[in-house]
């Protein structure tokens, strides 16, 4: 079923047996200034003429529109700049006084879950749960509606969790993404004007006279902008929601004070966690801060071919109304209506996990609610991100951690996997982690196998979090909301394919960071994952290089310049030690896989008549000679692999030559060269001083 859907709220509707909504239609005023330039004929008689108009007044159109844009957004700041912020002494002066209200809204809450609760155990006891699920899961929903838009977003969130709830769970709960009760149109319409200072004729030549759709926060208009034509989404907020929000929030908070308090399994700061949240939360009631999101959003990401950030409105923009470009699309769990479109969902699926894996490890600016209800397929192909009230922040030092820390646990490196945890801020420097690295090699020695393809998040999830409640960790509150965005998105894509694993879609991404980006941590990571007690893994390096090449924008320029840099740089010498050993070996194995294949080569009779029935030119013993032989067919591996990238060429080594020519380059050469010449001359010494064999027939 085809939807539309609205730009900054979050909404779908069915377009199918969709009749046009009633519109309240006001008289058309003329374009302001920058439109009528921008619509300027053409009145010069040539067009070779260097002195024409057109050019000049469209440069000047854009000057302008860019000026008046920055100035709306600055009348749109001042009329935000009473907005509510949120911190736990605003909550105890609003409600610490009134005891009563806190205990009837206390009251609704327990009343509601638990007779919800109650219910769905009765059933467990009459062996009815099977046969009462549908009805079970239409109640939910119910409950939750009524208990407001708190617990409406706990709803949107279990309706993207497959593996946490049963469908008939999820299709019912997957209505509270846009299908919430509207409040009345009068009272939408009297905020727009009141919000925006205006008369409604004077702002829209029409708009509908009941809402789109409605979500937790608001309910949603189409409109016609007066001055441009342009469709617009009008987002109107719920009257007094921020009274409802903060009362269940000062509950929610005086709970998290009781399980810090009594409950010891829980070591990390659960009050901390609901601060980080209702902070979020109450950045949403701010339509002006939403605004500002969307337009850093777009600027961050929306400079790839495949994502849509619609643009802001901040004329009429202000803290309980916002205005955005209007979108056309198809909610991402819609597959059966994107497919009849000739879309497939995983390439959108891919195409979010990808922007996604960007907002969180490259700007670290990331969208904190990604539900179905906010991710569209637009009939162009393109994924459309919506609602950008509820954003986030990964901290800069904790990106590259997590860069570390999820090649670590692919690679099955535990010891690099608990010191991350101290990178990740959630050890102190002074906790020992040694007894951490066999509970971590425990748990995912037995869940995961041995390819990356079997990793789902959810299961890492679970394993980290049965290894933080038996040790001292701390969850930073910003890495809350990163799980449920990973965890939300991940559920997207199990609608797709029930099989998908987030993790395996984006560990190209990982290996190309980790192989490319020139940040310390990431490079000294690269460093432990090659070399171990003192020998260069190149399998390592083979599957860093086969899952990054998967990454579009993996670069073999980008893979080499940072290594060279840090092998030849003041701070090397170490490296530079394990490289010659290296070199050493990997010389080797080329020189004497050539003579062993040479040898091969020869008929038996020469065989016999040269080399006088030894086992060949190398005396090398078999296992020997197959360790040089995999070695040499690795290295040959991964220099096609590195050839045959997309963006290969031979000239980017050019750097190479001005660093062979270095002292340090010169030096290093020549010791590789030793370690090569003493080796083969021992190895030549020793067939020739070998005893020859003696025949029995002799004897």
């Amino acid at each position: 079923m085809s939807t539309l859907s609205l730009a900054g709220a979050g909404f779908s509707i069915p377009t199918s047996g969709y009749s046009k909504p009633t519109t309240t239609t006001f008289r058309r005023a003329a374009p302001p200034l920058q439109a009528a330039l921008a619509e300027a004929p053409n009145t010069s008689s040539s067009n070779n003429n260097k002195n024409a108009v057109v050019p000049v007044v469209l440069d000047l159109s854009s000057s302008l529109d860019r000026t008046e844009d920055m100035q709306a957004e600055a009348k749109a700041l001042a009329r935000a700049v009473n907005a509510t912020v949120y911190s736990p002494e605003m909550l105890s002066s609003r409600y610490g006084s009134s005891p009563f209200k806190v205990l009837g809204r206390a009251f609704k809450i327990l009343s509601g879950i638990g007779l919800f609760g109650l219910r769905v155990w009765v059933d467990q006891l009459q062996g009815l749960v099977d046969e009462r699920r549908r009805f079970r899961a239409v109640e939910l929903r119910k409950v939750l509606t009524g208990l407001g838009p708190t617990f409406v977003k706990i709803g949107q969130g279990l309706s993207t969790r497959p593996d946490l709830c049963p469908p008939e769970y999820l299709e019912e709960l997957a209505e509270l993404q846009d299908a919430l009760p509207t409040f009345p149109d009068a009272e939408a319409l009297s905020c727009i004007e009141r919000e925006l200072g205006l008369p409604l004729e004077s702002i829209y030549s029409s708009i509908s006279v009941t809402p789109i759709a409605a979500a937790s926060l608001g309910q949603v208009y189409k409109a016609r902008l007066k001055y441009s034509g342009q469709v617009v989404a009008v987002k109107v907020q719920r009257p007094g929601i921020e009274e409802i929000i903060g009362l269940d929030f000062y509950l929610i908070r005086g709970l998290g004070h009781l399980i810090n308090k009594y409950v010891d399994i829980i070591t990390s700061d659960v009050v901390a966690l609901i601060d980080e949240f209702a902070g979020r939360v109450y950045q949403e009631l701010n339509y002006v801060q939403e605004g500002q999101n969307a337009k850093r959003f777009r600027k961050l990401y929306a400079d790839k071919a495949d994502v849509l950030v619609p643009d802001i409105f901040w004329d009429y923009t202000s803290v309980k109304v916002l205005t955005m470009e209007w979108v056309e699309g198809v909610k991402l769990s819609e597959q059966d209506a994107i497919e009849r479109q000739g879309l497939k969902v995983l390439d959108l699926v891919n195409a979010g996990i990808q922007c996604s894996l960007r907002q969180l490890l490259e700007y670290g600016y990331f969208h904190a609610d990604p539900h179905p209800g906010n991710l569209l397929a637009t009939p162009d192909g393109k994924l459309a991100f919506l609602d950008f009230g509820m954003m986030s922040e990964t901290p800069e030092d904790a990106r590259s951690a997590i860069i570390g820390h999820v090649v670590h646990l692919v690679n099955r490196d535990y010891e690099a996997m608990a010191r991350d945890y101290y990178a990740l801020d959630f050890l102190s420097p002074d906790i020992d982690i040694s007894p951490i690295v066999p509970a971590l090699k425990n748990f995912f020695d037995d869940a995961l196998n041995a390819t990356v393809s079997e990793l789902n998040f959810k299961t890492i999830v679970d394993g980290l979090g049965a290894v933080l409640y038996e040790y001292p960790f701390n969850v930073p509150a910003y890495y809350a909301l990163i799980l449920r965005s990973l965890t939300v998105l991940e559920g997207l894509a199990l609608y797709a394919d029930p099989n998908f694993k987030v993790l395996a879609a984006s560990y190209p991404y990982f290996a190309k960071r980790l192989l490319t980006d020139p940040n310390p941590y990431l490079r000294d990571a690269l460093i432990d994952l090659l070399f171990k007690d003192g020998r260069f893994r190149w399998n390592r390096l083979e599957n860093l290089l086969v899952q990054g090449k998967m990454d579009k924008d993996f670069s073999a320029n980008d893979a080499l310049q940072p290594v060279l840099k840090l092998l030849l740089g003041p701070d090397g010498e170490q490296l530079r030690a394990l490289v010659i050993r290296e070199s050493v070996r990997v010389s080797e194995a080329v020189i004497f896989g050539t003579m062993i294949d040479t040898y091969n080569a020869i008929p038996g009779p020469l065989k016999n008549l040269f080399f006088n029935n030894t086992a060949g030119p190398t005396l090398l013993s078999d296992s020997e000679q197959e360790n040089l032989m995999e070695l040499r067919a690795q290295v040959i591996r991964i220099w096609g692999l590195l050839r045959s990238t997309e963006n290969f060429d031979p000239t980017m080594l050019r750097p190479l030559l001005q660093v062979l020519q270095e002292p340090e380059a010169q030096n290093l050469g020549r010791r590789v060269f030793g370690g090569i010449t003493q080796r083969f001359a021992a190895r030549l010494l020793q067939q020739f001083l070998r005893a020859p064999t003696v025949s029995t027939s002799t004897l």
